[in-house]
């Protein structure tokens, strides 16, 4: 019996524990699905996208190459320690002086005293001494610090520094543009997906039609006031917009699969965007102030003036100096106090003549900086003649956009007119597909026109730099 009841309890539990995660499960599934948000999509392509993490790298690198041409300036200090055994006559005679531990045997004196009783001096002066000749194996340990540093260059160590940092921002408006190349491309992509979100509508919409004019000429042909040509050319028509809707769904497939490569996660889902992007109210010079392009040509100027000083600095003399300390022995670290050296000096370096080529190396330096000069007018100029012309395009697109908007209107009013007189039989099926097709040939112009507005709003917004 007991056994019995513990089984009733184990099936009690059991079926507890699976309604609970039963319920869960459906509270799971009821529960509505995330939409991605614009502004959340923004801050993630920030965050995540590949082509951003890899000019950012690059931004990084640049910043460390400044770095290293700023260290350059302090000189080095270098720990050196050598090891060598040698029995060649110079270099134990070398390594003796070193450890100074040379005495007057290492110059063979000994044989010079074994020839000393000779009447003839000219015999003791041609005799070679083995000692200096013929030294025993030698082990030599050397160890000491040596310090050099620039100390005048001509200021061609500090423009190459100045010319370092510049690249770093240089890296750094490539980074931005990277980043607004990308928020560009994600607000794109949302904007065309709402488009296309009320494209499909409006597709659907005139299939729905399609089908109810449809079912109107099934009637009429069983009450015999239609012909069965006119369902083929109804159900023809109908065909094609589902064609249309397909390949609608087609590419917001491929949008959404285009966002997932930028924001560098899958996205299935979005909250839609009004259809047309909101107008920057910046006037035209502001744009040429903020644009990158004009950035990265102002930094580039500036560059140039500093290779041309740079150029200069080949006219000028080249100080250095150099100091080390150390010791040496034959055995390692071996008395250092007592056998340490020093010695400092300094160097000067004076190019003289080399045949003209510096003095061609600066003239090319100040025809770049002029030309530069001409490069940085031209983006200006540039960039304002397509902001001009981008405001223009737009203004068109808006007034082009509006008119097929009411355009649309009409025209489905005159296609419910056609179909109510077809139901009358005063027209013909064709009459009504015909107004039909005008019909979707307006919502086809007038989803081009939104795209265009759109991609030139986003143009605009790409120019200034800055989160938008």
């Amino acid at each position: 019996m007991v056994h019995k009841k513990y089984n009733k309890g184990s099936v009690m539990k059991y079926g507890v524990i699976l309604m609970l995660i039963f319920t869960s499960l459906l509270a799971t599934v009821q529960q509505p699905m995330h939409k991605l948000t614009l502004q959340e999509a923004l801050q993630i392509v920030q965050e995540e996208n590949l082509e951003i993490q890899v000019a950012n790298y690059e931004e990084k690198i640049k910043d460390f190459e400044a770095r290293i041409a700023a260290g350059y300036s302090y000189g080095s200090l270098d720990l050196v320690s050598t090891a060598m055994r040698s029995n060649d006559a110079g270099n134990v005679f070398g390594f003796k002086l070193a450890s100074r531990e040379a005495t007057f045997s290492d110059f063979g004196f000994s044989d010079f005293l074994s020839h000393s009783p000779s009447p003839m001096a000219t015999s003791v002066l041609s005799v070679q001494p083995r000692d200096l000749n013929y030294p025993e194996t030698r082990n030599h340990y050397q160890t000491k610090v040596v310090y050099k540093v620039p100390l005048y260059t001509g200021g061609e160590l500090q423009q190459y520094r100045r010319i370092s940092k510049a690249l770093h921002k240089l890296s750094k408006l490539d980074a931005v543009q990277a980043k607004q190349q990308k928020l560009f491309e994600t607000k794109k992509s949302f904007y065309d997906l709402s488009l296309l979100d009320t494209f499909i509508e409006n597709l659907e919409q005139i299939k729905a039609n399609i089908q109810t004019l449809e079912e109107m000429v099934v009637e009429m042909i069983a009450e015999g006031y239609a012909k069965k040509v006119d369902l083929l050319e109804v159900q023809t028509k109908k065909a094609s917009v589902v064609r249309m809707i397909n390949k609608a769904k087609a590419n917001e497939r491929l949008a959404y699969e285009y966002l997932s490569f930028l924001l560098n996660r899958d996205v299935s889902s979005i909250k839609y965007v009004f259809d047309l992007a909101p107008l920057p109210a910046r006037k035209t010079q502001s744009y040429v102030q903020n644009s990158i392009d004009v950035q990265k040509a102002q930094l580039g100027l500036k560059m140039r003036k500093m290779a041309v000083e740079q150029k200069r600095s080949s006219f000028l003399p080249k100080v250095g100096a150099f100091a080390e300390y150390g010791s040496a022995d034959n055995e390692f670290l071996n008395d250092f106090r007592d056998k340490d050296s020093y010695t400092f000096g300094a160097k000067l370096t004076w190019n003289l003549f080399n045949g003209g080529i510096d003095d061609n190396k600066l003239q090319i330096a100040k025809i770049k900086r002029a030309q530069m000069r001409q490069k940085l007018d031209l983006a200006k100029k540039g960039i304002a003649l397509k902001v001009d012309r981008i405001k223009t395009n737009i203004q068109s697109c808006e007034f082009d956009i509006e008119s097929l908007r009411k355009e649309k209107e009409l025209k489905n009013e005159v296609y419910e007119n056609y179909l109510g007189r077809y139901q009358e039989k005063l027209v013909a099926i064709n009459d009504v597909l015909i107004k039909q097709s005008e019909l979707i040939e307006t919502v086809l112009k007038l989803q081009k026109e939104k795209n265009s507005r759109n991609e030139k709003v986003f143009a605009l917004e790409k120019i200034l730099v800055g989160e938008r």
